[in-house]
């Protein structure tokens, strides 16, 4: 019983900590090597974090390479894939990440449109 009372607690604390004004985004990258397309997709997430959160956001660049038990304990069956961890719930996106539009749908952001060039 008090293993659900803390889950309880865990649940409300995420859902205070995703209304905070101030939240930070968490955004991890898998790539799979030194690629173009690992490094335009490194680029592109770069900028939109930049764009969009300003500084509030930390970004993680996972080369599934070099550390494969991330990718497997990430669940992640293709590259490049942008997973928004945090504020919850979790998005993934798979793909280039050139599509500005998909990006903002697929990682819950609205439907702003800015264009990031």
């Amino acid at each position: 019983m008090k293993a659900k009372r803390a889950s309880g607690a865990t649940k409300k604390f995420e859902r205070a900590l995703a209304a905070a004004p101030g939240r930070k985004y968490v955004l991890r990258l898998y790539v799979a090597g030194a690629t173009n397309r690992s490094r335009h997709a490194v680029l592109r997430a770069r900028e939109l974090c930049e764009s969009e959160f300003g500084g509030n956001f930390e970004l993680e660049v996972i080369d599934v390479y070099q550390q494969p038990i991330l990718a497997r304990d990430g669940q992640i069956v293709a590259t490049p894939t942008l997973v928004r961890e945090f504020p919850l719930p979790v998005r993934r996106l798979i793909g280039n990440l050139s599509n500005t539009a998909e990006l903002f749908v697929g990682l819950d952001l609205g439907t702003r449109g800015k264009t990031i060039h």
